[in-house]
């Protein structure tokens, strides 16, 4: 995107409380480099504008503190929700201590949420673990997924469910160093192949076990979904395989909207709420590993389709979101 000077970003900050165009374009400038909104969040603060959340990806400690006593003051307890969301997606470590704190005290407005303060955690690509530590699900470093032609696989395992081919969503190796930049928060260490079906990861998050020689095998405790039907016929999986291509600037790039917004490593673009599935083999949140947008897989694609890993387990996993 070309860089915005200052006043145009002045100017969109005081319009942003009435007009969701300033507000998106905020967004894509948070996106690109979080810090440059930092002057400016005091502002956006003092104007109510807590949506969406991601522009507060900087918060320095005296934004987060603000946030904090408002919290902890009560005064707008139908602000909590998107308050939260602020706190998660600074990540700061005012911000955590006060979720862990609210976790066991909820404030004002808490009864209303349908989840605890720490629950909001994930929404900004971080979690605590059942040991106590803070643990973050996402990297620091992302790249382009670039879509190639690949021939359609003759020999491919085919879904138990609806007999569809599966699907290789990702292929990579930590040996090359861009997969091993954008996984290194995983701890993964070899190739990398996710196997799914394209098809029933729409209606469910489907798991496989993985190893590091480039196994990938679908996994027997995959539950199928009673409103998926018996009667449809296999689906041909999308073609186009994802290849590395150049550094994202900003690990906040991926798009779940847009074509060219396929990355591996970074921070997801969710269309929804953030669905960071729970390994089945220990329950643990598992780390994120990339996003294919369906813009990328099929011209008329749409939604996106996230990929999940955990390391110690050796499960990946795949969901999708659509609008």
């Amino acid at each position: 995107m070309i860089e915005q000077p200052p006043r145009v970003i002045e100017e969109l900050v005081e319009a942003a409380s009435g007009d969701s165009d300033a507000a998106e374009k905020l967004a894509d400038i948070a996106n690109a480099d979080p810090g440059r909104l930092t002057p400016h969040l005091d502002r956006l603060l003092d104007l109510d504008v807590l949506w969406p959340p991601t522009l507060y990806r900087a918060a320095d400690t005296d934004l987060v503190r603000r946030v904090v006593v408002r919290v902890d003051g009560g005064e707008t307890p139908g602000d909590l929700n998107h308050l939260l969301l602020v706190l998660a997606h600074s990540g700061h470590p005012l911000a955590e201590a006060a979720m862990r704190r609210w976790e066991a005290q909820p404030p004002a407005g808490a009864a209303e949420l349908h989840v605890g303060p720490l629950a909001y955690a994930p929404e900004g690509g971080w979690t605590v673990s059942p040991d106590g530590s803070r643990r973050q699900l996402c990297g620091d470093t992302a790249y382009e997924w670039l879509m190639r032609d690949a021939p359609q696989r003759i020999d491919a395992p085919a879904c138990p469910w609806c007999a569809s081919p599966l699907w290789i969503a990702a292929d990579v190796d930590t040996a090359e160093a861009a997969a091993g930049a954008a996984l290194a928060h995983t701890g993964w260490s070899g190739r990398l192949v996710i196997e799914t079906c394209h098809f029933c990861a729409c209606y469910t998050t489907l798991y496989s076990q993985v190893t590091p020689e480039g196994g990938s095998t679908w996994w027997t405790g995959n539950t199928r979904p009673s409103y998926l039907g018996d009667d449809g016929e296999p689906e041909q999986p999308p073609t186009p395989l994802p290849i590395i291509g150049p550094a994202r600037q900003s690990p906040f790039q991926a798009s779940a909207w847009n074509s060219g917004g396929s990355t591996l490593g970074g921070r997801p673009e969710w269309i929804q709420d953030a669905e960071h599935p729970g390994c089945p083999g220990c329950g643990q949140v598992m780390d994120y590993v990339g996003l294919l947008g369906g813009r990328d897989l099929d011209e008329f694609g749409e939604g996106a389709y996230y990929l999940h890993l955990h390391r110690p387990c050796a499960f990946a996993a795949v969901n999708y979101q659509q609008s």
